[in-house]
């Protein structure tokens, strides 16, 4: 299997783990434990899997353990740090920042370091390559309070908050959109953690605090960016305790 040479990867490791807080006091999210190895390891490990040998990893609460997590491991990959210690980004602030570290790869794949899945991200990411999209959002049919928003096409056109009644959209002087009647028409999908772009496509915004999610919704203006519906044997966001448990019980009843 040859390695994706053409893609980094990059892993989200700088937030707070505020929703893992009794697990966060004295270490990042980044290197709780999923059944006795750090999320940041299941995460390096299963992109390596998958092909990829060059990984960025964005840093802030408790970086310097990341750092030394890194320089005390030998993966087999090159491992870059961008490195947000004296001011958090935000997850599309994070990546704008890391752009300079994407200049040799046609794509980036980025990954939370707290989702843990079997999705088949060496196939998704070449299949990325072959298309002519600006940018795939992994998406699943679930139910959350948050949702991204797509039309017909599958193109981006807002966000929404269901328990809040808010929007976001990429057009808001439109104030969202609409059929010829003025009725609101789009489909509602959960952003999965993961999504994939090209390269260069945040080379010109401005390196500053923002949401993935206000990244994107900007992006989309003049780009195409596009839900990629996905469907994984499994997938889970770590961000909370029980979620935790619920992985380690998943993934332990496989192996038996």
């Amino acid at each position: 299997m040859s390695p994706r040479i053409d893609t980094t990867a990059m892993i989200l490791a700088a937030g707070l783990g505020t929703r893992l807080k009794a697990l966060t006091q004295d270490k990042p999210k980044a290197l709780v434990e999923l059944n006795g190895k750090p999320l940041l390891q299941h995460c390096i490990e299963n992109l390596i899997v998958n092909g990829f040998y060059h990984i960025v990893i964005n840093v802030h609460h408790f970086g310097e353990q990341i750092i030394d997590f890194i320089n005390q491991h030998q993966f087999d990959a090159v491992i870059q740090i961008s490195d947000e210690r004296d001011l958090l980004m935000d997850t599309g602030g994070g990546i704008v920042k890391a752009t300079p570290l994407f200049k040799d790869s046609k794509a980036v794949l980025v990954h939370n370091v707290d989702i843990i899945s079997d999705v088949n991200l060496r196939e998704m990411s070449q299949q990325f390559l072959d298309s002519n999209d600006d940018a795939w959002l992994l998406t699943q049919d679930r139910e959350t309070n948050r949702k991204l928003l797509f039309n017909t096409e599958n193109q981006l056109i807002g966000w929404m908050n269901k328990s809040e009644g808010s929007f976001k959209w990429v057009h808001p002087e439109n104030d969202g959109p609409s059929t010829g009647s003025g009725t609101c028409s789009y489909q509602e999908m959960a952003f999965s953690g993961l999504h994939f772009f090209r390269s260069d496509l945040f080379a010109e915004f401005e390196v500053k605090p923002q949401s993935v999610i206000d990244l994107y919704l900007n992006s989309a203006k003049t780009n195409h960016i596009v839900s990629k519906p996905i469907q994984p044997d499994y997938w889970f966001d770590l961000g909370k305790p029980e979620q935790l448990q619920a992985a380690e019980n998943y993934l332990n009843n496989l192996v038996k």
